[in-house]
């Protein structure tokens, strides 16, 4: 049995989506870790991926947590509120209180626990401000109740300025490109003990793509959006994790083919 069995559990941000590849389906941070978690040991890791966008972070838990832990993982990575401080009435209290939650079931399984927040997509969006408020809120208030719990690993992003920068941002402006997810695995590498790649930090700019603007953008990004609001629907309805059938086994890459390629349109 492989000596880290890794499950991530979460929403768009952990699926991976602004992270496409040239077949269309997505990577994103969780992928890139794993993959450079097998690299950097030197040995064959088991890897799942149960998240699907749009969730917010009850659902994430009540439908991903279990499951993730009956696949007898060694380490199992949260994130998840993003979807719900989107909405103005979700109490940031009550988001928090569901990471002790998953804390707690860790512990109950022996499972080492990683807590990520989410990157800041502020800058880019509508109501910037509000979203930026709010994710303070969020990311200080998670931090605040791991304080005691050293023991937990974290990959704190959303205060990483950098990673808040227009160039690191998908078309949409709410999901990371391709130079995010790779910045975000870095931070993962980081936090259990392993080495990325230097460039993962640093990506190099993604060639220049035609920025939606004005009405283009309210119309093909922020419109379908306020649909779903709506009509009580989610992005995630209907769709399946990418690794819902249990374990992936990802070997060690040769040490040529461990730097990513960047997809041009990501």
């Amino acid at each position: 049995m492989a000596s880290v069995r890794f499950v991530a559990i979460g929403d768009s941000f952990t699926e991976g989506v602004g992270d496409e590849l040239p077949d269309g389906t997505v990577r994103g941070w969780a992928d890139l870790a794993a993959q450079g978690w097998a690299d950097a040991i030197g040995e064959p890791i088991q890897y799942a991926n149960l998240a699907i966008r749009g969730k917010l972070v009850q659902p994430i838990v009540d439908e991903q947590l279990e499951p993730a832990l009956a696949l007898k993982p060694t380490h199992l990575s949260f994130n998840g509120g993003g979807n719900d401080m989107l909405r103005p009435r979700t109490g940031i209290e009550r988001i928090v209180d569901v990471f002790d939650h998953v804390l707690r079931r860790c512990d109950e399984e022996g499972v080492q626990l990683i807590v990520l927040s989410g990157a800041n997509p502020s800058a880019g969006l509508p109501l910037g401000r509000v979203v930026q408020t709010r994710g303070d809120r969020l990311s200080h208030a998670v931090e605040a109740r791991l304080r005691s719990r050293p023991d937990v690993t974290t990959a704190y992003n959303w205060f990483d300025r950098e990673l808040a920068g227009g160039d690191f941002w998908s078309v949409d402006r709410l999901h990371m490109n391709a130079r995010g997810h790779h910045r975000v695995a870095a931070r993962v590498l980081e936090s259990v003990g392993a080495t990325a790649p230097a460039e993962w930090w640093h990506l190099p700019e993604i060639p220049e793509i035609q920025r939606l603007k004005g009405t283009a953008y309210y119309r093909e990004h922020v419109a379908p959006w306020v649909r779903r609001r709506l009509t009580g629907t989610s992005s995630g309805d209907g769709r399946a994790a990418k690794f819902e059938g249990g374990w992936t086994k990802l070997t060690p890459l040769p040490e040529r083919d461990q730097a990513s390629d960047v997809p041009p349109t990501a």
